[in-house]
């Protein structure tokens, strides 16, 4: 068995990744092993429930929210190569060490509204480099493409730990020691599937591409798919994704028309972006439905974007509906 402590250094001295880098994702797997532990027992510790405050996007915060953000902040301050991060439930961007060459944005815990009912959560982040000078907003505005490495924990059944440096997709699960043990090594996401993850209750207020699609796939064998597909929903965009790069699909929440003004839910930085990067290094394909998400500027923190992500032939058949 492969810990996850003996392959950071292999894997980093394999593809002469910088060791600073390796430090800071080991910072980020530290505070998710204390989040597991909050997450694992629940009410027994008191971390259920509302904590009566509301995040930038004024959604109401769950405690597990609260928690679990401090935990990731209070740990990456302590690391010397942590120049700053970002964070979905913070207004704007936490500075760290002046000194530090990476930059570290997470969804400290997203599919919140399963904490209470205990279904699969987990922690999105994504690990960029810092630019040089002054750390401002713009500093943390850089395209996914850029990201040095990125990754999610999954707090379910068992407790999965899932992140590229670039080389590669590598699954780790929590042993009854709080050691994370080496289970898969890249995972690939099929190009064809017959599994798709969308909420219906919104279709009603889909564009019309969107409604085209999913129309196409309910038809089933007799529509011009020529074949049946499965939907699946859990509202925890970690435990989609964690499906999709398991057995492929497709994830989408797609933009809809009650606010024009607003091009997606999810936020580019802290979720798309992250799980845009596991997904193609895992073989599948990410966009917002109109250009692939990696490429697209960033123009704010808390900026969200519409998601397509998972098996390529579906993320490209939906870009194609869009873009004609």
């Amino acid at each position: 068995m492969t810990t996850f402590a003996q392959f950071l250094p292999q894997h980093l001295q394999q593809y002469n990744i910088p060791a600073e880098l390796g430090s800071v994702l080991a910072s980020v797997v530290a505070a998710c092993e204390d989040i597991s532990d909050k997450v694992r027992l629940g009410d027994l510790s008191g971390v259920l429930g509302m904590a009566g405050t509301g995040n930038v996007q004024g959604e109401d915060q769950k405690k597990l929210d609260v928690i679990a953000n401090n935990i990731l902040i209070d740990v990456l301050k302590t690391n010397p190569n942590v120049g700053g991060m970002a964070s979905e439930e913070e207004d704007t961007f936490v500075a760290a060490n002046e000194n530090g060459g990476y930059l570290v944005l997470f969804d400290p815990l997203d599919g919140s509204s399963n904490i209470d009912i205990n279904l699969s959560i987990g922690t999105i982040f994504s690990i960029l480099p810092k630019p040089a000078g002054e750390l401002t907003t713009e500093s943390f505005l850089q395209k996914g493409s850029n990201q040095a490495a990125s990754g999610y924990v999954l707090y379910g059944p068992q407790t999965q730990l899932v992140f590229t440096l670039k080389h590669g997709v590598y699954v780790f699960t929590l042993n009854e020691k709080g050691e994370f043990i080496l289970t898969k090594e890249n995972p690939q996401v099929a190009e064809q599937a017959a599994e798709f993850a969308i909420n219906m209750a919104y279709q009603r207020h889909w564009l019309p591409p969107m409604q085209q699609y999913i129309s196409e796939l309910q038809a089933g064998k007799t529509g011009p798919r020529g074949k049946d597909y499965n939907m699946r929903w859990v509202a925890s965009m970690v435990a989609e994704i964690h499906r999709i790069l398991m057995r492929s699909g497709v994830f989408i929440y797609p933009q809809d028309k009650r606010d024009l003004s607003k091009p997606g839910k999810l936020r580019l930085m802290y979720e798309a972006n992250p799980m845009s990067l596991i997904m193609e290094q895992a073989g599948g394909a990410a966009s917002n439905a109109l250009e692939r998400m990696l490429d697209i500027q960033p123009t704010g923190l808390h900026q969200r974007v519409a998601v397509v992500m998972g098996s390529k032939e579906e993320v490209e058949y939906v870009n194609k509906l869009h873009q004609q």
